[in-house]
């Protein structure tokens, strides 16, 4: 007699069960006890998948602002007083236009002074020349003697270098004359001023800050841990934050070599491509950029169990059909799927469904014909919810 007779025997004794009853009974007990313990040979059925080693994508977000890719301060070669600045802050200029003036009058007094001198070297030179032709040719004649010829040969020579001389000083007066006015060799806008009509400025100093029209640039302030994370020449998303249909997009042109004493986050400056008119200098953006780790394996979290303290899943032996447990190290938890650093290798074959009910080397079946990816099961889920 077997142990569900004798359970259902006793239970019919104590209380008075019909013979229809106790039929039932068996056949209830006889079913439960068959269904425990698969027949000899075939496999518990249990869901696997396939591991894939993929990098965690990450996308990060910094805020940043539009800049100018080059600036130019736009200063005066010589000093003097500003008598007239028709720019101001905000205007946009085209090549060639006038930005600021000088007062004139000194320069115009020195090319004066220079055209003068030039007249009298003239003057000087053609007296030089018809003496040093007499004394050539007295010289011939030999009615004259050597040191006279040799002495209107070097007044010549002294009276052109002379002219050589005044001719270089009036150029030069011309020169200065035209750097009172001072005009830009590009097209941009002014995006700062510091001077003002009746200033007197020195050579050098900067008179207005004009942003070249031939590029933009998205600055961001970003911190050290993302620049050694960020893939080899990125492409970065950027975004108005005013208004996020309003997108370019870049590739880091300049990474700073020195930290930011106050902050210690590098200025990082992407060069956009056909940046929007929207995207004004100074306005604030969003960048986008994606991070990548080193190579990890994606699980779904039902294939997660526990080998004492450690994290475990269950391998399947493709050549056995059996199972063995494996410790895994987790790096993350998500909502559903555990990230795994280390303990799978590409091409495991790992349980996903019926974890709980496994033993060491049992033998398991797919409920698949071929085990499903990583990828295949996400896609899945997805179109379930769908």
């Amino acid at each position: 007699m077997t142990v569900i007779t004798v359970l259902a025997s006793r239970l019919a004794a104590s209380v008075q069960l019909g013979p229809a009853m106790i039929a039932a009974l068996l056949s209830g007990l006889a079913a439960c006890g068959r269904s425990e313990t698969p027949l000899p040979g075939v496999g518990r059925p249990v869901e696997v998948i396939s591991v894939e080693a993929s990098k965690l994508v990450n996308d990060i977000q910094l805020s940043g602002e539009i800049q100018a890719e080059n600036n130019v301060a736009l200063a005066f070669r010589i000093g003097g007083r500003v008598v007239e600045r028709p720019v101001n802050v905000g205007d946009r200029i085209a090549a060639g236009q006038l930005v600021a003036r000088l007062d004139p009058q000194t320069e115009q007094n020195a090319l004066s002074a220079a055209k003068a001198a030039l007249a009298a070297a003239r003057g000087e030179v053609s007296t030089a020349r018809n003496a040093f032709d007499r004394q050539d040719e007295l010289m011939t004649q030999g009615f004259t003697t050597r040191p006279r010829f040799d002495q209107a040969l070097q007044a010549k020579n002294t009276a052109e270098a002379g002219l050589e001389d005044a001719e270089a000083r009036v150029g030069l007066a011309r020169d200065r004359l035209a750097f009172t006015e001072l005009r830009s060799d590009t097209a941009g806008v002014v995006t700062a001023r510091s001077a003002e009509p009746g200033e007197v400025v020195q050579a050098g100093q900067t008179v207005v800050q004009l942003a070249r029209d031939d590029g933009r640039d998205a600055l961001f302030n970003v911190p050290a841990r993302f620049l050694d994370q960020q893939a080899t020449d990125p492409v970065i998303r950027v975004a108005l934050a005013d208004d996020r249909s309003v997108v370019a997009v870049g590739r880091v042109r300049e990474i700073a070599a020195q930290a930011d004493p106050v902050t210690r986050t590098f200025q990082v400056r992407v060069s956009l491509q056909d940046p929007p008119e929207a995207m004004r200098l100074g306005s604030t953006v969003i960048g986008t950029i994606e991070l990548r780790s080193p190579a990890v394996v994606a699980v779904p979290a039902s294939a997660l169990t526990w080998s004492g303290p450690s994290s475990a899943m269950w391998i399947v032996d493709p050549a056995t059909s059996t199972v063995s447990l494996r410790n895994v190290d987790i790096l993350r938890f998500d909502s559903d799927r555990v990230i795994v650093s280390q303990g799978l290798d590409p091409d495991d074959v790992v349980v996903t469904g019926g974890v709980l009910a496994l033993h060491p080397g049992q033998r398991v079946k797919s409920l698949r014909a071929q085990p499903a990816t990583a990828r295949d099961q996400r896609a899945g889920a997805m179109s379930h919810i769908e």
